[in-house]
């Protein structure tokens, strides 16, 4: 039985009947885009690198890249020039403020290098295969550390995937004379070697997995540059100072008191303080406890001595017996 097609159909297909056009048409009519951000490495160090290529690759797109370092597999993050037409990419002004505002100078941010091509099912392959032995090296590099008998505490190793580097990790008190040990490790691994020097924060970008509020390690997962936490921050978010609960996987004052400290600062300053007199949709009351997250705080009514709690809107602070008026608008 032959098929016959209906003209609705066949009118359905043609562009010149239709008010908008299906993804594959969208996606035809885009350029390959010129310039890519791409990230890469054990630290995921971010970069702009030029493209040349005809191909019109998408966010998280595995590709082969010549960076600083060698040739390496990375990771697209999205493109940085106008012609593309992704609704994802960004303008190159727009990715520099926001390296300015997420670290400047520390950001770990490079220019240099190009994208070679998409990688293949055969470098996917290959990359696999120098991950599971460098993950072999680990033990051995850990043994030749110790038996130098420096000081040095063995963190991580990291090839890349042409094998023209070897980036070892390890942690150490004191600055440590390793000329030597790396004329040994060069002459066992047969390519260039770097030790890198790492502190607690760094260490656990690297090794650590899971926080205990159940996400990635904000070192592993998003942060680029690691700064000083202040105990402030942990006083004004914690209710407790308990050191299990405000350490992080690295021992130190988890990372997210700090950045998350200016959303804190704001949500405080539109909660009366403990212990100040408040007006509420019951009558007036005591605060006696006050959560900045949920903007709720805990007052104790006059009327009944009942607690209750009130959103922060509905809250209006009563001025103390011994403070002054406000003075009189003049005219």
């Amino acid at each position: 039985m032959s098929i016959h097609p209906l003209p609705i159909f066949e009118r359905d297909g043609d562009p010149a009947f239709r008010s908008g056009r299906t993804d594959a048409e969208i996606y035809a009519a885009l350029k390959a885009p010129t310039s890519i951000v791409v990230r890469g490495g054990r630290m995921k160090w971010v970069a702009e690198l030029p493209y040349a290529g005809s191909a019109k690759p998408g966010c998280g797109t595995k590709l082969v890249a010549h960076t600083h370092r060698g040739t390496e597999v990375v990771e697209m993050l999205t493109t940085a020039c106008s012609n593309s037409g992704c609704s994802k990419s960004v303008s190159r002004q727009e990715m520099l403020e926001y390296i300015e505002n997420s670290g400047g100078k520390a950001y770990p941010f490079h220019d240099t290098g190009r994208i070679d091509r998409i990688a293949t099912t055969h470098d996917l392959a290959q990359w696999n295969s120098v991950q599971s032995e460098a993950a072999a090296l680990g033990p051995a590099i850990k043994e030749m550390l110790h038996a130098s008998g420096l000081a040095m505490k063995f963190v991580a190793v990291e090839p890349i995937f042409g094998k023209e580097l070897l980036t070892i990790y390890y942690l150490s008190e004191e600055r440590v004379d390793f000329r030597e040990l790396l004329t040994v490790l060069a002459a066992r691994f047969s390519t260039r070697i770097e030790l890198r020097q790492v502190g607690a924060r760094d260490e656990a970008r690297l090794v650590a997995d899971y926080e205990k509020c159940g996400q990635h390690c904000c070192c592993k997962n998003f942060l680029k540059v690691l700064k000083p936490i202040s105990m402030k921050s942990a006083k004004l978010q914690k209710a407790t100072l308990d050191p299990m609960k405000i350490s992080g996987r690295c021992g130190r004052l988890m990372c997210c008191l700090r950045y998350e400290d200016e959303t804190y600062e704001s949500l405080a300053k539109r909660v009366p303080k403990v212990k100040s007199r408040v007006q509420t949709p019951d009558g007036p009351g005591v605060v006696i406890e006050a959560r900045i997250l949920v903007q709720l705080v805990l007052v104790k009514l006059d009327s009944n001595k009942g607690e209750f709690a009130f959103p922060v809107e509905d809250v209006t602070v009563l001025p103390r017996a011994d403070e002054p008026p406000p003075p009189k608008p003049t005219l």
